[in-house]
């Protein structure tokens, strides 16, 4: 559909849950980062390594059975540390994205359902069967040492989990690539335009081998702690997990270089902000070349434990593994960010309203579409609870009224603590965008940006907060707005 085309746009159909206290961007932030940490870590990068510990085991079973069996129990005892992370804090956090995104963002996540329905009923279906395989390549690890036809299938069948792991991240980086950079999906509309989108091959050419060092780095920092000083197989583990880590670092830096190279030239507007956030933006050099440093850092005690591993203390390897979550957990935050303001790249803003929606909600304001708000539209008694409304709809998805990211603070810090000014606050809304690349445009009209005015500046003189339908329950809803809301001409199928 064209951009207000015969005034039919999409009604605004979800209940608005907010926490004011620490923000709805921040529940998604760490529950996401937490589960891409496991998932990068623990399944997609450790379980080869798993599976090559066992292999090398294997392979020594012939001429020194004692020492293959060191290997067999390392590689084991590993697996039972990614046996539990994966199906306890992985499939609980994998689980609270869907939970969370639902709740705060639920018409991006719609669209995204909609638009990659065979993609995400694949990678749920593989997510299962990986939790089943999971299972079975760890609780019938004892049995496969019953003969080396049985060790031979049990690896086999590590090598298929480890390529099962990989499949549950290439499908979901399309989606995190599309989200960015949609390309030819705006003039196509189909299912293989926005999978194939320009970021998603630079995108999963960089997080393989990250998760393949995470995984490594994981790996010899907790078979430092198996193996005692006199194991006989100690160095040679060291030094084979460290040249994992190794071997994959070059080709991380390549993928960083080529994914760098393939973000759009506006995003990179939003680098030094989402870097280091807007408070400490002008350090943006800086940080970066903190971040690079620690990185580099965690390289070279790599080296070290390929060289030296009777050398490397077990202190040294809380560096590497520490530098490649930091580098993992700052990659989350840019590329969130970068893509701001828009959630959906060209298609759908941060405040999840759509971009060609936009036009009817200038023109008759998105109270009049909005079906969970206790007011359909601005009058002089209710305008302070009004203006809470347009902001629940409008800004409520990135900012709070008293918590992290408060947009009360954010105004008295651009006026450098004076009293709140109606006038001022009222010209800045609309051009907001303007000075911060990162801002939607203001969906409302001129009425709802009185009252949006009138709301923030009650709240900075009274520190109130505002509390989401999960709190509050549904609003009672005026008959008009009901009416309003179901009219056909007016709603878009």
């Amino acid at each position: 559909m064209k951009p207000g085309a015969a005034g039919r746009f999409k009604t605004m159909d979800f209940p608005i849950f907010h926490l004011d206290w620490m923000g709805n961007r921040m529940l998604i932030a760490l529950i996401a980062i937490v589960h891409v940490m496991i998932n990068h870590a623990f399944a997609v990068g450790f379980i080869p390594v798993v599976t090559l510990l066992e292999y090398l085991g294997y392979r020594k079973q012939k001429n020194n059975p004692i020492e293959a069996r060191k290997w067999d129990r390392l590689a084991y005892k590993l697996m039972f540390i990614a046996f539990v992370v994966t199906t306890g804090a992985g499939a609980l956090t994998g689980v609270g994205i869907w939970f969370s995104t639902s709740l705060v963002n639920p018409d991006a996540v719609g669209s995204l359902i909609r638009i990659f329905y065979g993609a995400w009923f694949s990678e749920w279906i593989i997510f299962a069967l990986e939790v089943v395989f999971v299972m079975i390549y760890f609780l019938r690890w004892k049995t496969s040492d019953g003969s080396p036809a049985a060790k031979r299938k049990h690896i086999q069948f590590g090598v298929f989990l480890s390529i099962f792991s990989w499949l549950t991240m290439a499908i979901i980086v399309a989606i995190l690539g599309f989200m960015m950079d949609p390309g030819k999906w705006g003039e196509f509309r189909t299912f293989f335009s926005g999978f194939a989108n320009p970021l998603y091959i630079p995108q999963l050419y960089f997080r393989t081998p990250l998760a393949m060092m995470l995984g490594g780095a994981s790996a010899l920092f907790a078979a430092l702690f198996i193996l005692k000083k006199d194991n006989t197989i100690r160095n040679e583990a060291v030094s084979h997990l460290s040249l994992w880590v190794l071997i994959w670092a070059p080709v991380c830096a390549v993928g960083a270089l080529l994914y760098r190279t393939v973000i759009p030239e506006a995003m990179i507007k939003n680098l030094p902000t989402a870097v280091a956030t807007m408070t400490y933006s002008r350090w943006y050099e800086s940080l970066l070349w903190i971040i690079l440093g620690a990185v580099m850092l965690s390289i070279l005690t790599a080296l070290w434990g390929f060289l030296k591993p009777r050398r490397l203390p077990r202190f040294a390897l809380v560096l590497p593994l520490l530098a490649l979550f930091v580098f993992l957990g700052s990659f989350e935050r840019i590329r969130e960010f970068v893509r701001k303001p828009y959630i959906i790249g060209q298609y759908m803003y941060a405040n999840g309203l759509r971009v060609e929606d936009y036009p009817g909600y200038k023109e008759k304001g998105i109270l009049h579409r909005a079906q969970y708000v206790s007011t359909s539209q601005v009058t002089e008694s209710n305008k302070i609870e009004a203006g809470k409304n347009v902001f629940l709809l409008a800004c409520s998805r990135c900012h709070t009224v008293g918590g992290i990211n408060s947009v009360v603070d954010k105004f008295k810090k651009r006026f450098a603590g004076a009293p709140l000014q109606v006038d001022a606050i009222k010209n800045y809304i609309p051009k907001m965008n303007q000075v911060w690349y990162y801002m939607p445009p203001f969906p409302g009209n001129e009425a709802e940006l009185d009252a949006l005015t009138a709301f923030i500046i009650d709240a900075g003189k009274n520190g109130a907060s505002v509390q989401g339908a999960q709190t509050i329950g549904l609003p009672r809803r005026q008959k008009d707005n009901r009416d309003a809301a179901k009219s056909k001409e007016d709603i878009q199928p």
